[in-house]
């Protein structure tokens, strides 16, 4: 079953969870990523999942979440090394510890493959979401996840509802719908791409 998540009158993304739209980046400080906020925009997009409306992206999303919750831990423990994303991983690898970083490398990985779905099908107005799903996810997580894990995420592709009734969930007012979440993709896109950027560099290596 699919789940309405958006107020009355409004959207998805109106929802008053933290957007991507409002995580900063710090320019200045080679675009360092606040952490909390990265955080809490990442817990915000799991709502889709929900509204996707199946318990086969029930691995998707509890994938997400441990993730999250391996970044935070790191947080909790040391608060001043880690206000934004790329101090927490370099002061961690510093420690000869990887726990926090490599939950960051698969969020990033999540994350990509969330956003180039939903690109996807935004772009492709007469596409569903299984295959824009299915192409997302061979184009980022499948090459990195073993015999035992693609089927549960080959499951989830196959059970994405139809395209009309995602959007419809997502607000009544489908123009605004559409371009509230191209607005959305493209602040999670740049900050993907940052932390991709820094993930592939020497420096975040363990």
């Amino acid at each position: 079953m699919t789940t309405a998540a958006y107020p009355p009158g409004g959207t998805y993304f109106d929802n008053g969870k933290r957007s991507f739209t409002t995580v900063a980046i710090n320019a200045s400080k080679d675009n360092a990523i606040a952490t909390t906020e990265f955080l809490e925009a990442s817990e915000a997009l799991l709502g889709l999942f929900d509204v996707l409306g199946s318990t086969a992206f029930l691995p998707v999303k509890k994938d997400m979440q441990g993730n999250i919750a391996k970044i935070r831990t790191r947080q909790l423990e040391t608060p001043l090394e880690s206000e934004n994303l790329q101090d927490l991983s370099l002061n961690e690898l510093k420690a000869k510890k990887h726990t926090a970083t490599e939950g960051l490398v698969w969020l990033v990985r999540g994350l990509d493959f969330t956003s180039q779905a939903l690109r996807r099908n935004l772009s492709t107005p007469n596409e569903e979401l299984s295959t824009s799903f299915r192409e997302a996810y061979s184009n980022t997580l499948k090459p990195h996840h073993g015999f035992l894990i693609k089927p549960l995420f080959s499951a989830a592709m196959s059970a994405c509802p139809y395209r009309k009734d995602f959007y419809g969930k997502l607000g009544d007012d489908r123009v605004r719908v559409e371009r509230e979440l191209d607005t959305w993709l493209g602040a999670l896109e740049q900050r993907v791409g940052i932390l991709q950027e820094f993930l592939g560099g020497k420096d975040a290596k363990w």
